[in-house]
């Protein structure tokens, strides 16, 4: 849940190359087949349990919230609202490996693969074998539980989820249930800011505030169409012994359960802990310093990892000039040569940066303070040039001011306003504010109009560096229309109110 920004300062892939990708990797002898959707076996590494984390730290979390992710001591985490203090976090807490374009923490390597595109990693949890996992953070904007007790409709308020949240994770979907067809275990985290169906249920009308008739929830029904469980009902399931509250808003009596770990594929559900403050209703483990709006949720998995595919993977996509890119690359039976970097708007025939390899399965390092911001393909070929897989990647400016712009210098009232940028940072809840030009200081002055970059998408699917947003009746804030003045519009960071970029525009008559 997020609800500063509703208050003045309060502020790749198809499912056959999927399956192919993962036959193609499957060559150990030391492991168990199992059946893929395509007839194919994969190759299994040992089984084993994984402690997965969910937890929003609420606008980048404290040493409060460093101290529960130390002590819950997860395999995985996945963070939501840690923005750009992820790399402090892990350091505080002891992991090894990290994503800030995921909100990932790991006691293992974490793999952006071929063909992702910036929607889920391979956690490669055993040398050579890997389980998939997304993390992924629904807008908080018109809040189902709250449009019910205004006195809106199950249907006027399922129209609005489809709008706000679910349409956003279909396009993760197809992904999730290809991967599981193809025997990998699929492990989905996530602020979802929207109950379960499993929770508003004619058995559990009446048992806490708010749940007054039975709501099919189209997040948590898209879901179950593709076969996930939601791990912590299957360890609790009965919703009105067990609410699993996870954001209550500060009132113990209501709330609702909107942070969860969902599995899919074969995975078996072992346990599942609600994390919270001590003495707190239903929580299974307690803390006595509790910081964030929100409880986390532990779930305990049993699962066989996969084989990896061929594959060439990333640490991360977007990189500052001068930081290292590190890759890892699995080729089995394909005698990889060469490494490369090429330009992304095209092959070129000399590529910018190389690095040979001699076996089909390691990690490499490359240097990008050579490279221009820019996009770039990350190639793997053969000895004959061929290519194996590739990825992408975007190098930004350490100093770059985000060039931003509107449409016009002036507008009449009521005339929609287009702001357009370049060369922006692509973080996750990155956001556009309008402010009067004679208080125009995010960090004292209150916003008027405002929107995330991505829109809906913004804590979800992956942020790029260039966008446009247009302010008309249906932005958030107020007032629509502006009356006539002096505005000036920032490019805000990570949901907070460090300004990368401004443009003036007027209003008249």
């Amino acid at each position: 849940m997020r609800e500063r920004r509703s208050a003045q300062r309060s502020l790749w892939v198809t499912c056959g190359l999927v399956v192919a990708l993962v036959a193609g990797g499957c060559t150990s002898d030391s492991s168990a087949p199992v059946d893929g959707a395509s007839g194919q076996t994969v190759a299994t590494g040992a089984p084993r349990k994984l402690d997965v984390l969910v937890y929003n730290i609420e606008y980048g979390g404290d040493a409060s919230t460093d101290k529960v992710i130390r002590s819950m001591d997860a395999d995985v985490v996945g963070v939501l609202e840690s923005y750009n203090r992820l790399p402090q976090i892990a350091k505080r807490t002891g992991y090894p490996y990290y994503n800030v374009g995921l909100q990932l923490l790991s006691k293992y390597p974490i793999q952006e693969p071929s063909g992702a595109e910036g929607l889920y990693a391979l956690i490669e949890v055993q040398p050579g074998y890997a389980v998939a996992f997304f993390n992924t953070h629904l807008d908080y904007v018109a809040y189902g539980p709250r449009l019910l007790a205004s006195g809106r409709s199950v249907p006027d308020v399922m129209a609005s989820e489809e709008t706000v949240r679910a349409a956003t994770l279909r396009p993760q979907l197809p992904r999730m249930a290809a991967l599981a067809a193809a025997g990998f275990p699929v492990i989905l985290t996530g602020d979802f800011n929207e109950p379960s169906s499993l929770d508003y249920t004619g058995g559990t009308v009446g048992s806490h505030d708010g749940v007054n008739e039975a709501v099919p929830w189209p997040v948590s029904e898209s879901l179950f169409d593709i076969g996930f469980v939601d791990t912590f009902r299957q360890s609790h399931p009965d919703p009105v012994i067990d609410p699993g509250i996870t954001y209550a808003a500060g009132k113990a009596s209501t709330g609702d359960r909107i942070d969860y770990v969902y599995a899919g594929g074969p995975v078996r559900t072992l346990d599942s802990k609600l994390i919270g403050e001590t003495g707190g209703a239903h929580v299974d483990v307690g803390f006595d310093t509790w910081t964030s709006d929100h409880r986390a949720v532990m779930s305990t998995l049993a699962l066989e990892p996969v084989a990896l595919p061929t594959t060439v993977s990333l640490d991360r996509r977007m990189l500052t000039k001068g930081e290292k890119l590190k890759a890892y690359y699995n080729a089995p039976g394909s005698a990889p040569s060469r490494i490369a970097v090429f330009p992304r708007d095209g092959l070129a025939t000399t590529a910018l940066e190389t690095r040979s390899v001699s076996d089909d399965y390691g990690t490499i390092m490359f240097d990008t303070d050579r490279l221009d911001p820019s996009g770039y393909n990350l190639v793997m070929l053969d000895d004959k040039g061929a290519e194996i897989a590739r990825n992408e990647f975007w190098v930004r400016a350490s100093d770059a001011e985000v060039q931003i712009r509107t449409d016009r210098s002036s507008y009449r009232v009521g005339e929609p306003i287009v702001v357009r940028w370049d060369d922006g940072p692509a973080n996750r809840w990155d956001w556009i504010g309008v402010y009067r030009a004679s208080a125009a200081d995010p960090a004292k002055d209150d916003y008027l109009l405002w929107g995330y970059t991505g829109g809906h998408d913004s804590g979800a699917l992956p942020p790029s560096v260039s966008g446009m947003l247009t302010l008309n009746g249906s932005a958030q804030g107020k007032p629509w229309p502006l009356p006539p003045g002096n505005y000036v519009v920032h490019y805000l960071l990570t949901d907070q109110y460090a300004s990368a970029g401004r443009v003036r525009f007027t209003v008249a008559t």
